[in-house]
């Protein structure tokens, strides 16, 4: 059971804040640095400092934080697997190109494969599951987009290919050869935050551009809405192709060819680097996901 203490650290941590910690703790603002001076006396180190009036971590706080988070999302791991009697449970997130096409038929063989097994797997984009992860709501998480390599551990599941996509009919004034010569078109995007927004804009910064270059900017939280709106020739949009294969194949969607726009990202297996189940995810990623409808690949 992790002490009460370094809740209160975790706490600070979060809001980077000694007041707001101590309302949402209900404890007193002495309490918690009372709390936080416990913990810096047995470690023998200074876990914050101040520049100006904004409190950051230090070195050493960082490393604390990392460790301490894993131990909580441990701890929560096993108090469920006690209550279960260590039944088999899957609670994983998964970013919604992940979720929608690439999941579903894993989820079906694994449940044939083990009938007896419970499942909770959250949708959501890459930002908010690697803080349900942080928190204990989820195991793991199979994502698309970026994430610390300093506090999570990872097995790449695949690679896939990023592409530029219009409706099947769609007429341009004049036939696009480069990322540019899209700027005049409707672009119809994800939020902030998902995986597929980030790869597009870290590779448009790469290349001295932005997605505001473009005429007109659509956010669509759904993949399959943003389908229907580029099928339907409202705009472009930048997608995996495996979340795309079905309408590339139909002619509903066109890949646009583009000389500058080779990219391709990883699907990558993640949860909290240090984790003492360490062992059980590299058993789900052989079991589960490199699954296909003849046993694992």
């Amino acid at each position: 059971m992790q002490d009460f203490r370094m809740e209160t650290f975790l706490t600070v941590c979060r809001f980077m804040n000694y007041t707001r910690a101590s309302e949402t703790l209900h404890i007193t603002q002495p309490a918690v640095s009372q709390h936080i001076h416990i913990i810096e006396e047995h470690y023998a180190t200074k876990l914050f400092r101040y520049e100006g009036k904004k409190l950051f971590l230090t070195e050493a706080g960082i490393l604390l934080y990392n460790a301490a988070t894993t131990m909580k999302h441990d701890e929560i791991f096993l108090s469920e697997q006690l209550k279960t009697g260590g039944s088999l449970k899957l609670i994983f997130g998964a970013t919604l190109t992940i979720g929608d096409f690439v999941l579903p038929e894993k989820l079906v063989h694994y449940l044939m494969q083990e009938q007896d097994a419970g499942v909770r797997m959250l949708v959501d984009n890459t930002e908010t599951l690697l803080k349900k992860i942080n928190t204990g709501e989820l195991d793991f998480a199979v994502v698309e987009g970026f994430f610390h390599k300093a506090e999570y551990d990872y097995k790449i599941y695949s690679r896939q290919r990023f592409i530029a996509v219009c409706g099947g009919s769609y007429a341009f004034a004049q036939k696009p050869l480069s990322v540019g010569d899209l700027f005049g078109e409707c672009l119809i995007l994800r939020e902030q935050g998902s995986g597929t927004r980030e790869i597009l804009e870290r590779h448009m910064e790469k290349n001295n551009c932005s997605v505001l270059d473009f005429r007109k900017i659509i956010e669509i939280g759904s993949i399959s809405a943003i389908k229907t709106l580029v099928s339907a020739g409202c705009g472009i949009t930048f997608l995996y192709e495996a979340a795309v294969k079905r309408e590339l194949e139909s002619g509903i969607l066109r890949r646009i060819s583009l000389i500058d726009f080779d990219v391709y990202n990883n699907f990558t297996m993640v949860w909290r680097k240090g984790s003492i189940f360490d062992d059980r995810y590299f058993k789900i990623f052989d079991e589960f996901l490199l699954m296909n409808s003849d046993g694992p690949i």
